[in-house]
């Protein structure tokens, strides 16, 4: 077995083909089930639709037809604050800049939905946070035509 050394190989994430690696989609273990979905439906502009029946309650939101956030019922208590265990820190997603993005930040207004705001140093990038639940943030990003404010 071989032990990632932190650097990565140089086809890390890069290959081209019917091999290419991408995101397939994000599970997300909430305690507001309907109030996630909520929020990646009527703010992020995700579809809600079909679900296997798994034993557990929950959604499953699409982007252009192909499930991409898998929400699940919280059914066993939060682990204990004092338990460290790897996480994933934020869930993000590019959205196109202009329109789409000035849509988004006015719906998360016109639902009050707080978010921080922040531009990537020395990028067009600008980022947008929603912190949905203890430990559950998502990132919108954009890019911004010559650092212009959106």
């Amino acid at each position: 077995m071989r032990v990632f050394s932190g650097k990565p190989p140089r086809f890390w994430f890069a290959r081209r083909g019917p091999h290419a690696m991408e995101l397939d989609h994000v599970t997300l273990v909430t305690p507001d089930l309907e109030g996630t979905c909520r929020f990646f439906r009527d703010i992020v502009g995700l579809d809600d639709g079909p679900r296997p029946p798994f034993r557990v309650d929950g959604h499953w939101l699409y982007a252009r037809g192909r499930p991409v956030i898998h929400l699940v019922d919280a059914t066993v208590p939060a682990q204990p604050a004092a338990l460290v265990a790897p996480r994933i820190d934020h869930v993000a997603f590019r959205v196109a800049s202009g329109d789409e993005w000035r849509a988004l930040v006015q719906r998360l207004a016109a639902h009050r939905v707080p978010c921080q705001v922040a531009d990537v140093p020395a990028s067009a990038q600008r980022q947008l946070f929603v912190a949905l639940a203890p430990g559950v943030v998502v990132e919108f990003v954009t890019s911004m035509p010559d650092g212009a404010a959106g």
